[in-house]
């Protein structure tokens, strides 16, 4: 099995709390609380490499994206681009990370100023990347013949195009950077099934084209296993899954991951649909229990998992998971482990 590319970005231990808001009776007589959206997620991505995060809503994807990218600052663990921490990094050094690093937001809406044109949009980044006055215009035409537009759109505002169109030119407006790593928060989540396809297909080809590295943040399978070469599953604020796609979609090890499969519309041939619920609610983020996050709403919980958070357990070179079902997998008889266990051993191979 090929091992995992040098490391681009890598998050060690990464910890994200955030303060509830109170009103000033409950401030003057109980505690603060907290909400625990990141909980020491351990995640790489290495070079050209695109890695998928798929989760229920609430799971801390969108978070930990905002956190990688600095826009979100985190409790604790370390974040690292290219070997550099950047966990606290002040602005100014900032700046350089971000010329590298970017990131496409979902929500195509307010992620573009309904006041500006698109060439205003698309110069602003120029601008700061050191273009200069003269070349500005021309190279946001570029930009936007790049994502499949065209010069011809300089003119144009936000509310003159499609939701696909929109989408094209924030893609455009992070490539402004010349970024190397790219992070995509749901990016064709608002858009139907052939805009989708698209989209995805443009990322691809700048992927190609411009070796980049990719964070793909999305609830549709189907879309990740298309287009990533591995993926994490996030579970309230744990990373319980990660290994290479084909891997974990096809012989999944968690029974979260399970779950999402067998939640996903018509398996992984399901696009354009979220996940039907699954059974059993999400833990509490403001009150976390000291065991695994899923027990009360895994089918093969023992004990031990109400008690222990599972600590991660290799399954091979590029693929681990969180569960007491594989430390315990040498005295469990065989149909008691979760389907797809029986086909990996612990010693950190593949039978």
């Amino acid at each position: 099995m090929t091992a995992v590319p040098a490391p681009v970005m890598e998050l060690t231990g990464v910890r994200k709390e955030f303060a509830l808001r109170r009103g000033w009776l409950s401030a003057l007589t109980d505690r603060p609380r907290t909400v625990l959206a990141l909980d020491g997620v351990d995640l790489t991505v290495g070079e050209g490499e695109v890695v998928g995060l798929v989760g229920e809503s609430g799971s801390g994807k969108s978070t930990l994206a905002y956190a990688m990218v600095r826009l979100v600052p985190v409790t604790g663990g370390t974040i690292r681009y290219r070997g550099v921490d950047v966990t606290h990094q002040a602005r100014r050094p900032l700046r350089a990370f971000w010329r590298r690093v970017q990131i496409i937001f979902q929500d195509t809406h307010s992620s573009l100023n309904p006041r500006k044109t698109l060439g205003q949009a698309l110069q602003d980044p120029l601008r700061v990347r050191g273009v200069s006055r003269a070349e500005r215009p021309v190279e946001a035409g570029n930009l936007l013949t790049q994502v499949g537009l065209g010069p011809q759109f300089l003119h144009r505002y936000p509310h003159e195009l499609s939701g696909g169109q929109r989408q094209r030119v924030v893609i455009a407006r992070a490539l402004a950077m010349s970024p190397e790593f790219l992070i995509a928060d749901e990016p064709v989540s608002s858009l139907d099934v052939s805009l989708q396809a698209q989209i995805l297909n443009l990322l691809m080809q700048l992927r190609a084209r411009l070796n980049l590295s990719m964070l793909f943040v999305s609830h549709d399978l189907a879309l990740v296993n298309h287009i990533t070469n591995r993926v994490a599953v996030m579970y309230a604020g744990r990373i319980v899954e990660v290994g290479a796609t084909p891997e974990v979609l096809r012989a999944p090890a968690h029974p979260y991951t399970q779950a999402l499969i067998a939640a996903t519309p018509k398996g992984l041939a399901g696009r354009g649909r979220e996940h039907e619920a699954l059974a059993g609610d999400p833990p509490d983020p403001s009150s976390p229990s000291a065991g695994c996050r899923f027990a009360p709403r895994c089918p093969h919980v023992m004990p031990v998992c109400r008690e222990v958070a599972p600590a991660a357990v290799r399954l091979s070179v590029t693929r681990a998971t969180e569960c007491h079902l594989f430390d315990a997998a040498a005295i469990q008889p065989a149909d008691a482990r979760p389907r797809g266990a029986a086909d990996v051993a612990l010693n950190g191979g593949t039978r």
